[in-house]
């Protein structure tokens, strides 16, 4: 097996995600993107400024992404916000921890000074477990605040971790 290259994307090559990003959006279950979204708003918000997209690669196939953006505006934009996404053909293979690693390089590289999830599914303990092997500590937790496609009201956590 080839060695995973994980690189910046630009608008443009947003497509190469698309097939992944969908299918998980529609899944109804980790993320709070409308279960119908599109390709360009999921485009925009992963690519606009000061949003930044990676996609993760091997053999030229695109298996997972992030996106990196300041958590807030003013002054709350020395905190990053991470979004990962693996194509589901790809779980399995430690392409979600490579990623978080690389994002956490590039946000410190970018000059954040913590990284925060604002919405983590309680359900996700795979992610939950992942995130917190990469130093996130829950700091919170909001009842009810996610609707799961199976699972209806869930509660959701707040990650957090210094850079």
């Amino acid at each position: 097996m080839s060695e995973l290259v994980i690189r910046e994307i630009g608008a443009g090559e947003f497509v190469r995600v698309w097939p992944f990003f969908q299918a998980i959006a529609a899944g109804g279950d980790t993320y709070t993107y409308p279960r119908d979204i599109g390709l360009e708003q999921a485009r925009t918000i992963w690519t606009t400024p000061p949003a930044r997209c990676f996609v993760a690669e091997r053999d030229g196939q695109a298996l997972g992404c992030y996106r990196l953006a300041p958590n807030q505006m003013g002054p709350g934009d020395h905190v990053a916000n991470g979004s990962y996404m693996v194509a589901p053909e790809a779980r399995g293979q430690g392409i979600a921890s490579a990623l978080c690693e690389h994002s956490l390089e590039q946000a410190r590289h970018a000059g954040f000074t913590a990284m925060q999830f604002n919405c983590v599914v309680v359900s996700n303990t795979t992610a939950v477990r992942l995130w917190q092997r990469h130093g996130f500590r829950i700091v919170g937790q909001v009842p009810g605040a996610f609707r799961h496609a199976q699972l209806g009201p869930t509660d959701i956590y707040v990650m957090h971790c210094m850079l």
